[in-house]
């Protein structure tokens, strides 16, 4: 299992604030699942817009060739600008 977390305007779109999910052969890496999550409907397009929606694993920023493990902490956020 991995546990997956939206934070900010991402849990706003999705009224989800945290959810667990079962690894499998099709969700391998930080990108398998922003795929999986993006067929879920038109909210979810959000998480497949890479500049737009970061992801961390275990709290390290990171990249859709990261590949997960079972225990893995997974949060999507959007960037913060400040001016």
């Amino acid at each position: 299992m991995i546990q997956v977390l939206y934070f900010a305007q991402l849990r706003e779109l999705f009224n989800l604030q945290q959810e667990q999910l079962e690894l499998t052969a099709e969700i391998s890496t930080l990108g398998d699942l922003r795929r999986m999550l993006s067929q879920r409907g038109t909210r979810w397009l959000a998480l497949s817009e890479y500049k737009k929606t970061q992801a961390a694993v275990n709290q390290q920023l990171a990249d859709d060739d990261m590949v997960l493990q079972a225990g893995d902490e997974i949060a999507f956020f959007q960037p913060v600008t400040g001016g």
